[in-house]
Order: C-alpha cells, then structure tokens, then sequence
C-alpha cells in the first residue's frame, strides 16, 4: 500500500507540476509579465512533488486511524488546506525590481489548486489497488 501511495502522490505531484508549467505559459503569453524571478520551472516541480507526496503521507495516516471514512475526510482535508494555502501569495511582498507584482496573485492562486486536483484525477486509477 506504501509504494502504491509514494507512486500516486508522485504522479499526481508530476500531473499538477506540468499543468502549473502550462498555466505559467498561457499567464505569460496573456499578461507579459514574467515573475521568474520569485516562482520558475524547478520551484513548481518541488513544490508540487513534495505538496503531492505529502498528500500521499497524510492519506496513508487518514487510512490507518480511520479506515471506513478515511477518503472523505482526507478529501475535505487536502480542500481546506489548499484554500487555506491560498492567504501565502496574496499576502506575500515581492522584490522591488518585480514589475507588475498587483499580477502575481493572479499567477499562483489557482496553482495552489492543482495538487489536490491532480490528487483527484489520478485517485481512480489507484483506488482498487490500495484498498486491497
């Protein structure tokens, strides 16, 4: 069940790191405005690797205390914290030589959604295997 887990969270960590590569992308192409400086490729990899593998831990914990109804209170868990998350970008004071930072909340707010929806969306593929 722990390698099964690792390998979700680990996959759910690269399906959510690609997809805020993508959307840096497209907020790039829409707004001109490039916050390399303070978030780049290899911050979104480990941030979602490690927001993702971290899910994975608290999954395995949830499923050991409360067997039966460990999904649904890991699932309302992992939604309340990322918008929880949320406050860190909007309240953040980026460097003086950032151009535009009234943008960077518009960047990375929605990010902070994307483990728990790669967490979701890859879920299924895993779920029989882990509850046998």
């Amino acid at each position: 069940m722990v390698k099964k887990l690792f390998f979700q969270g680990f996959s759910a960590g690269i399906l959510s790191a690609v997809a805020c590569i993508i959307y840096n992308r497209i907020y790039f192409f829409a707004t001109q405005v490039d916050f390399s400086k303070v978030v780049n490729i290899p911050v979104f990899i480990a941030i979602n690797l490690m927001a993702c593998l971290l899910a994975a831990a608290g999954y395995w914990v949830f499923k050991k205390l409360l067997r039966r109804n460990a999904e649904i209170f890991f699932n309302l868990t992992f939604t309340i914290l990322s918008f929880a998350s949320v406050i860190f970008p909007i309240s953040i004071s980026l460097p003086l030589d950032i151009k535009y930072p009234e943008l960077f909340p518009g960047l990375t707010v929605p990010m902070h959604f994307f483990p728990a929806l790669a967490w979701f969306t890859i879920r299924p593929l895993f779920m029989t295997e882990i509850n046998t």
